[in-house]
């Protein structure tokens, strides 16, 4: 309901629009060749071929890994919203970094995992660009504006509202956010402390064993269960960057 798709679809149809030799609907516009533009955008299965709409999502982000080049336009949106979280936020974040590593090319890649936002710390060219909301209570406003930001919460259950659903299932769905709210909160109080204990361990046996043992008992402290794919990645990179030092 921000406008992500939307937005999207507008910059692939004014990049073709100027290619062509067409006015585009600015002032005025600088805007580079492509030799292609390729779209991921929607949801929908393929009854007839036996594919779900999650299988038809990978089919067609084939098409653009193995095809796109990079002088290419991509649109992706909401990629890997067709299987558990868990799962559909780890392909979203590997095709997030082919596209960046491997190929290269001008990518607008939006979703709801708001956990790859912190991406933008480790890949230089990424950047985190958020539709703007206007918050007044419990109520909201689109602003249909892009601002440079990243987006801290989704507005799901305003949107039930909008649509009409009943009160009680609205009031139901909000105790349930705030308890899962609740238990991602102390999930991550945990994994600090966690860190913690590791920074903790580290400082005491500085000088009384070697780099491999130090590795070891930073990597042991770690409470894994309780840490997301993208801090289990940013530690990582944290370790490799020590290594390298």
């Amino acid at each position: 309901m921000g406008g992500k798709s939307t937005y999207q679809r507008q910059v692939a149809l004014i990049v073709l629009m100027a290619q062509i030799g067409s006015f585009v609907p600015a002032a005025t516009a600088e805007i580079g060749v492509v030799d292609r533009i390729f779209a991921r955008v929607g949801a929908s299965d393929d009854l007839s071929s036996g594919q779900s709409t999650f299988m038809v999502e990978m089919f067609e982000t084939k098409q653009i890994i193995d095809k796109a080049t990079s002088r290419s336009l991509v649109i992706i949106d909401e990629l890997g919203r067709g299987t558990s979280n868990l799962e559909g936020m780890a392909i979203a974040q590997a095709v997030i970094e082919y596209l960046h590593n491997s190929v290269g090319c001008k990518t607008l890649f939006s979703t709801h995992y708001h956990e790859l936002a912190e991406l933008e710390d480790i890949l230089p060219g990424l950047k985190n660009y958020a539709t703007a909301v206007k918050e007044q209570g419990d109520n909201i406003t689109f602003l249909r504006k892009v601002i440079r930001s990243q987006a801290s919460k989704s507005y799901g259950i305003h949107c039930a509202r909008l649509a009409g659903l009943p009160n009680d299932i609205i009031m139901r769905a909000n105790q349930l956010v705030e308890q899962l709210e609740f238990h991602q909160r102390a999930a991550q109080e945990v994994v600090a402390g966690s860190k913690q204990g590791a920074q903790t361990q580290h400082q005491l046996t500085l000088f009384a064993e070697n780099p491999l043992e130090r590795l070891k008992s930073d990597i042991t402290a770690l409470n894994l269960g309780n840490m997301t794919p993208i801090e289990c990645l940013n530690y990582l990179y944290k370790l490799q960057k020590e290594l390298n030092e």
